[in-house]
Parts: structure tokens; sequence; C-alpha cells
């Protein structure tokens, strides 16, 4: 594989200085290069106050504990105001469970997570394993393919088709609108405007409210449409709410195990020495399936507003600040962490990690994802699949969602 592009700029992030340091920059999400940023700020200002950036003043919080700190305390630290960086324009604002404090936020939070229960998982288990066998038999032998297409997006669409009994053969018009949701308008891109995101997902909240609609007169089921359409603590939602739940039900289940998919393989192969530690110890699975997340962080942050003045880190935040909470950069914090830096699928405490959340808040699919990346491990290894990244992966240009968008392999016959 070729040298990264973020080799070349590792120096870079320390030739800034530390008042003029924005690490919500998209584009070195995007080649790679934001890990010096980071590094730099948990060694020299690990609280970090942004002043001038595109989503206007913010603070950084990057290292593991502070963080922590920042994500169990739900009474100081609203996500009211919202979850991401980007200040939405009221007129776009959508309204979901994740933006509420209690009891509404445990209320709606109740209603849906039943779905990933483990009773609910056990159940899904053997739908899963047909699935992933299916698609690892129905790939390409010795010719390059997309690897993110092929499997990352249709192994974890098929699923949301599952969780949400939507129509499977349009299915890819989940991961459509999850992609656009994530989206941050920008002229020359595809989601140009905030109007033009709006429509779309307005497409979204119709297809959406037909299901509802037949659901809501039928007996229930377990499905996430029709336990909102039957539950007291969602069935009166505003169509405006419905659709932020919907668009944080299609995220959640969609970027989280897409991307940690994706980034697992590109890890195994970029450590051929961890692939051959799994390949001869399967039972490691469930291990490498945490490290694969951690050293993804598939989310790489979360915002939160002060609701009252208060200390982090030795620094004064004040009332109404935005604070952003760096998963990313905490998932490296070797404070807490040994080796941070390095992937290590057998490392002790592998579970210790940010990338779900902690609190209130803390993702309510987490087990759901484990699951499919577990599964999808086994299975090739029980193929014996020789896997190999034949290029260099490309990423998304997001602060939010550490993705990709392409990753050629080519497996052998």
């Amino acid at each position: 594989m070729k040298t990264r592009l973020a080799d070349y700029r590792a120096g870079d992030a320390y030739t800034i200085s530390l008042s003029n340091l924005d690490v919500s920059e998209a584009k070195r999400f995007q080649d790679d290069s934001i890990w010096g940023c980071f590094e730099r700020l948990r060694r020299e200002d690990p609280v970090h106050y942004c002043q001038d950036s595109p989503y206007g003043p913010y603070w950084s919080v990057t290292k593991y504990r502070d963080i922590v700190e920042v994500d169990t305390n739900h009474k100081t630290f609203s996500s009211e105001q919202g979850v991401t960086i980007v200040d939405v324009p009221d007129r776009h604002w959508t309204q979901s469970f994740i933006k509420m404090g209690p009891p509404k936020h445990r209320e709606q939070r109740d209603t849906v997570s039943p779905i990933v229960a483990p009773e609910n998982l056990s159940k899904l288990e053997s739908l899963i394993r047909r699935r992933v066998r299916t698609i690892l038999d129905g790939l390409p032998r010795n010719d390059d393919f997309n690897w993110v297409d092929m499997v990352s997006i249709e192994l974890t669409t098929q699923m949301l088709a599952t969780l949400f009994d939507f129509p499977f053969e349009d299915r890819r018009l989940l991961t459509y609108w999850s992609d656009v949701a994530v989206a941050i308008p920008k002229t020359g891109q595809p989601i140009d405007s905030w109007d033009k995101r709006s429509a779309i997902l307005s497409e979204c909240l119709a297809f959406f409210t037909r299901l509802w609609n037949e659901r809501i007169n039928a007996e229930p089921r377990l499905d996430l449409i029709s336990m909102m359409a039957h539950s007291p603590a969602t069935r009166h939602m505003e169509p405006n709410e419905f659709l932020g739940n919907l668009i944080l039900l299609i995220v959640g289940g969609n970027d989280t195990t897409r991307n940690s998919i994706t980034g697992g393989l590109l890890f195994m192969n970029q450590h051929p020495s961890e692939l051959r530690k799994l390949r001869d110890n399967p039972k490691l699975v469930s291990t490498a399936v945490s490290e694969i997340i951690r050293y993804q962080t598939p989310i790489s942050h979360m915002r939160r507003n002060a609701a009252a003045d208060i200390v982090v880190g030795g620094k004064q935040i004040r009332k109404g600040d935005k604070v952003v909470m760096w998963y990313i950069s905490g998932n490296r914090d070797e404070e807490v962490i040994e080796s941070a830096n390095r992937f290590v699928i057998d490392r002790k405490s592998v579970r210790q990690h940010l990338s779900f959340g902690f609190g209130i808040h803390r993702c309510v699919g987490r087990h759901l994802a484990e699951l499919q990346l577990k599964i999808l491990w086994e299975e090739i290894l029980n193929a014996r699949l020789e896997i190999k990244v034949v290029g260099e992966p490309e990423r998304i240009a997001s602060n939010f969602v550490h993705g990709y968008s392409a990753l050629p392999v080519q497996i052998a016959a």
C-alpha cells in the first residue's frame, strides 16, 4: 500500500499556533491527517477553546476522562441544542430523543430499545449469519471490487430494512437518507443547501408516514415503526419529531456498523500480525470487534451545551458554551489506554473505549453493531477468505461520521 497522505503531514499540526488550531476541519478527517492535531491537544491543551471556526466558537474535550465527565453529566451538559458541532438553522431543525433530557428521553428510548434486547438479538443472529454467508459467497474472486458498497453498506442496509420492516427492494433508500442526514450543506457538493437537504428528508418522512399509517391500524409488531406507533410515548409525535427520530435510528443503525466493517478489514490488512493472531485463535473475534470499533471510532464527536458555569480540566466553561467531546481523540489517550495508537486485538480491557458514548445517551444499538461485526469475522474465518486491500481507502469529508466511501479489495479464488 502507498504511504498515506497523513504520513507526509504529520508535523503540520505543530506548525499552527495553538490558538488557531481548529480540529473541526473536515478535510483533515478525509485525508487522515487529524491525528497529530488531537495528539497535540491532548498534550498541550486537553480542554481547548477554538474562538473561530466555520461552526462558531467551541470547546474541544480530547482526553478520555474529561470526555466521560462531560458525557455522564447530562444535567450540566445538555444535548437539547444538538449533538453535532453544526448549528442547524431553526427551520430545518428536527427533534429526537437524543436531543431530550429526562423523563421524555427515557420514555422514547425505552419505546425502541426492545428491538435490540438480548432475546431479540438471539433471534436475529441466524438471519444475520445467513445474510453474511450469502454476501460473502456472492463476492467476485480474483477481481477488484469496492468492499464498502458490496459488503459494508449491503449488510447494514439489510439489517436496517429488517428493523424497520422496510420494503426490502427499496432498502438502499435508507443508506441514501442516512448520508443526506449527516451531510453539512456546502456549495459544489451534492447537498448544497439546507433547503435541498430538507426536501430530500421530507421524502423520507412521507415514505415512513405511509408505513406508520399502515401499522398504527394493525396489531403491534416488533419493528421500529410499529413500536413507535403503538407506544404512548411516541404515538402522538409531530411530523418533525417523527422525522428526527427516524434520522437518529437510521444513522445510528447505519454508520457505526458500516464504517467499522470497512475499518476492520483495512486494519487487519495494515496489521497482518493481528490477522494471523485471529486466524490462529478464532476465539479472539469478540475482542477483535471491540478493538476495531475503538480504533475506527465511527462517530468522531458528540456535542453538548453547558447548562451552567462549570470547570472541566481546569478550564472555566460558561453557561451556553458549545462543548465538543472528541471520542476519536479520547480513544487514543495513552493515559487510559495502553499503546493506544496500536491496533491490538487481544489487548486488556478491550471494551474500554468511548465509541458508543457514556451516560443516558449511550448508543442503544451497540450490541447489535457488535453482533454483526462478530458474525462477519467468524464467517470470513470459517470460509478461509484471503481478502486483500489493493488500493487506498477513500474517506468521507466529515468531522462527525468517521467513515469511508470506498475500499478497493480483491479475494483470491
